[in-house]
């Protein structure tokens, strides 16, 4: 990675890593751990934080690298990580009113010029799939902007990561050789999963509903199809990235399970429950595995596989089952617990990556 590249990437993955720990305080706080609040507004900004300041933010610059790898000249692609890290820093710093969201807004518009150049370079099903994830980005990221409450445009910013990460998975299914029947299932479950955000706008607990079967339609697409079925029976690095998949793809069922049963929540315990389903459950699993690859190529940072990867995986998944269980028993300190565990835990992740990432560099 030459010079001018890191002078990119690295500004802005720290900005991303600020939102990720300004969203993480700002979440223990709203589950009831009598801390330092920082300022009033960060409670609120935990969900923006999490979706568009941190995950929007590694998204965009991922793509962004991606993009100039393969095609020289393509610095504005950067453009989309820098808003959203900027967006992110105005919620983390307290600026009041329009300017973060108007800037996360920015932000996920141009992860979607990018995709655009994207699916006119590489038209396929699995380009268009991500590409309808970067439109959910922006249609949350509009909503939010136009007045909306967060709990009524958190779904379209889970349909961005999940229709993000089901395109990527496709892309690599293609080495099983698909049949037409089986693609067909795949689109019937990313339509149903549509269809039920475009719902939301006009009847929220039916749209949940809707979102929630087509969660679990997916979920089980991805149980049965993904070809983490296959690598999970290999060695090292491989079966640890299977072995996140396919307990991310469970998560995502039980989140969208929730949301067929419980429907249009605007909060409290179910509310929790499902949304950390989908978000840390499904969505930090994808992060745990594909960070050996992730930061090496964004960052330029070599990470060697390492059994240590595992404990990380395994201490996230028992602290949300404590956090769910609190949450749908009603017992409070297994959910505030939950939720304390699963932010040490992330921060363990970091730790633990950083540490064989030097080790990696050492050697």
């Amino acid at each position: 990675m030459n010079e001018n590249n890191s002078r990119v990437r690295f500004p802005l993955m720290a900005l991303a890593m600020l939102a990720l720990l300004a969203a993480m305080w700002g979440g223990l706080l709203r589950i009831g751990w009598q801390w330092p609040t920082l300022r009033p507004g960060l409670l609120m900004a935990h969900g923006p934080l999490i979706v568009s300041g941190f995950l929007g933010t590694v998204i965009g610059l991922e793509r962004a690298v991606a993009l100039s790898a393969s095609f020289k000249s393509q610095r504005w692609t950067y453009a989309g990580p820098l808003l959203s890290g900027l967006g992110a820093l105005t919620l983390v710093v307290g600026v009041p009113g329009w300017p973060g969201p108007l800037l996360m807004t920015l932000g996920s518009l141009g992860l979607v010029a990018v995709f655009v150049v994207i699916v006119r370079r590489q038209p396929a099903l699995f380009t268009g799939v991500m590409a309808l994830g970067a439109l959910a980005w922006l249609v949350g990221n509009g909503l939010w902007l136009a007045g909306w409450p967060v709990y009524r445009v958190t779904l379209w910013w889970a349909g961005f990561l999940i229709l993000t990460i089901a395109g990527e998975r496709l892309e690599l299914a293609r080495l099983l050789r698909l049949s037409g029947a089986i693609r067909a299932a795949f689109l019937v479950a990313i339509g149903l999963l549509l269809a039920g955000l475009l719902v939301t706008v006009v009847a929220f607990d039916l749209g949940m509903r809707l979102t929630g079967v087509g969660m679990i339609a997916l979920a089980l697409w991805l149980l049965r199809y993904d070809i983490a079925r296959h690598t999970v029976r290999k060695t090292g690095l491989a079966r640890f990235i299977a072995a996140c998949l396919l307990s991310g793809y469970v998560w995502l069922g039980a989140g969208g399970l929730m949301g067929l049963i419980f429907g249009g929540v605007p909060a409290g315990p179910r509310y929790d429950a499902m949304l950390h389903a989908i978000f840390l459950g499904f969505v930090f699993s994808m992060i745990f595995g594909h960070a050996p690859i992730i930061f090496p190529a964004v960052l330029g940072i070599p990470i060697a596989y390492h059994p240590t990867f595992y404990a990380p995986l395994i201490l996230l998944h028992l602290s949300l089952l404590l956090r769910v269980a609190g949450d749908l028993a009603g017992w409070f300190p297994g959910r505030q617990w939950g939720g304390l565990l699963n932010a040490v835990i992330i921060l363990l992740f970091l730790g633990n990556t950083a540490r064989v990432a030097r080790k990696s560099g050492d050697r």
